[in-house]
């Protein structure tokens, strides 16, 4: 793979750049201090506006690695910056994930994206314009030779956005909260060989 560290995407209504210090407030309002975004997530909500300048702090520090990859979703038309998209290697905090895919080389990592939007930008098709572009990112550019995607089994929501996406279900597994909360999930995955394919077909 050829590690390119978080560039900026755009879509037709979307653009993907790095999470920025004065995004701070914006981020606290439109999802991080939401339960209902967080439910399925690993993290709890944020209390304050200062606890999410401490992580976006934290990411600053990240960014210069090439293979970290964090976007802030921003929609356009508003300038809203509503959501977050990463990009990370799963084996880091589930190292058990090497049994579960078969056949797969893993000596490069379990790649995984990882999304949430604020509710009021929920049902408008912005995470599956936002994990697309992704995808297309890591294949052309990246290079890598596969993703995997895992959603909470009560969030089928986030399942038809990875199917969408072109996501293939692959095993049910348990994954785990920050605080050690295990959380029954749905993984998927995707080929860069299907997905070239069926970019083929569109």
């Amino acid at each position: 793979m050829r590690h390119t560290g978080t560039l900026e995407l755009e879509t037709d209504r979307l653009l993907l750049r790095r999470l920025l210090s004065q995004d701070a407030l914006q981020m606290y309002e439109n999802w991080a201090n939401d339960p209902a975004v967080t439910r399925f997530l690993r993290w709890e909500p944020h209390k304050s506006p200062a606890e999410t300048r401490e992580l976006l702090s934290a990411w600053a520090e990240l960014y210069p690695n090439p293979d970290y990859y964090q976007w802030a979703i921003v929609e356009k038309a508003t300038g809203q910056v509503f959501g977050s998209l990463s990009v990370y290697n799963a084996l880091l905090g589930e190292p058990q994930q090497k049994t579960k895919w078969p056949g797969l080389e893993l000596s490069g990592g379990i790649w995984e994206p990882g999304y949430c939007i604020g509710q009021k930008w929920w049902g408008k098709g912005f995470t599956t314009e936002a994990l697309q572009v992704v995808v297309d990112f890591w294949f052309r550019q990246v290079g890598g030779a596969f993703l995997t995607c895992c959603h909470a089994v009560q969030n089928p929501a986030s399942g038809r956005v990875m199917e969408k996406a072109g996501f293939v279900y692959h095993h049910n597994d348990v994954y785990h909260k920050f605080d050690g909360t295990p959380v029954e999930c749905r993984c998927y995955l995707l080929t860069k060989e299907r997905y070239n394919n069926r970019k083929d077909l569109l």
